[in-house]
């Protein structure tokens, strides 16, 4: 089989496709052939051995994907539609993935919206009602709106009847944000003047954070009392440190968002968390934004597509 393999932790431009063994799945996986993979920021992040996973070159990154099973396992049927989080190896034209990481497509769901699911959405819903537990009619500021966790945060926010602002870096990707469900888009120069003044001064109860940097301390200001900010990564590069005293001022807190790790120790949740979400999709109130679709063979632009902050909406491999 063709897949896109990581030959040395130098960039996106170590990725290349080639020619490697058919996966053999284990008692406790499912073999899916692959139609769509999901480019994440993760496959960034592993080109250079920067992901706290680190397999050993050379392998093919792949965090989610869509496509068949292909023989019955798992509680699945061959032919079964599914999404996948397999964390690697989904850059490729076949994957082997753990079963409880294996999720049944609703009717009419087309593989390239499901492929664009599975990472971000999950993580989003565990974000949101598991670590920030989020309440109807909160107010929810949402970091790098235009990402996928970004697209994922504000759709599910909006459906969980919060108010969303989105702070982004174009007008651009302001629409993306407001066509995933955000009512209101600052930019990132004078986030926090633009929260004063959505809040009256009040700020927000949530704020979603995959950037870190050196926004960090504004975001920490822009909390109203009891305020929760979730840390789910440092697409910013800066890993920031807080001072604590802040957190005294207005009895706020700085939650972990560790979502791979949590499933790992449980692994009933995802399945539990995909069921949640499919009266969402089945309504269109989860629908994610699909940008640059690319080629198994031009695996590693798409990767660049999303190390270079270009993408608006989500970057997409069709392997077939």
């Amino acid at each position: 089989m063709r897949a896109a393999v990581i030959t040395a932790l130098t960039g996106p431009d170590a990725v290349e496709v080639q020619e490697r063994p058919e996966p053999v799945p284990e008692s406790h996986q499912v073999l899916i052939d692959v139609e769509y993979a999901g480019v994440t920021f993760p496959d960034v992040l592993q080109t250079r051995g920067l992901y706290q996973r680190r397999p050993d070159v050379p392998f093919t990154p792949g965090w989610e994907v869509s496509g068949v099973v292909r023989a019955d396992a798992g509680g699945f049927r061959a032919g079964d539609r599914v999404a996948a989080m397999p964390i690697t190896g989904g850059l490729a034209e076949s994957v082997a993935v753990d079963g409880h990481m294996v999720f049944p497509l609703p009717d009419g769901l087309p593989f390239d919206k499901a492929a664009a699911l599975p990472l971000n959405y999950l993580t989003a819903h565990f974000a949101l009602t598991r670590r920030a537990q989020l309440k109807k009619g909160e107010r929810v500021l949402v970091h790098g709106a235009a990402g996928g966790l970004g697209t994922a945060a504000c759709q599910l926010a909006s459906a969980y009847g919060a108010r969303v602002v989105a702070v982004v870096s174009t007008p651009e990707k302001g629409e993306v944000a407001r066509a995933a469900g955000a009512h209101d888009v600052v930019p990132v120069d004078g986030f926090r003047d633009g929260v004063r003044r959505l809040t009256e001064g009040r700020g927000v109860d949530v704020i979603v954070d995959p950037v870190g940097g050196d926004r960090f301390t504004d975001s920490l200001r822009s909390l109203a009392r009891e305020g929760r900010l979730l840390v789910l990564g440092f697409t910013g590069g800066g890993i920031p440190t807080v001072k604590v005293n802040r957190l005294l001022l207005t009895n706020t807190s700085v939650l972990g968002v560790a979502s791979a790790e949590f499933w790992s120790d449980e692994p009933d949740y995802p399945g539990r968390q995909w069921r949640d979400l499919v009266p969402l999709i089945e309504s269109g109130a989860v629908d994610p934004p699909i940008g640059p679709l690319f080629t198994l063979e031009d695996a590693a632009a798409a990767i660049h597509e999303l190390d270079e902050r270009r993408a608006a909406g989500r970057v997409l491999i069709r392997t077939r």
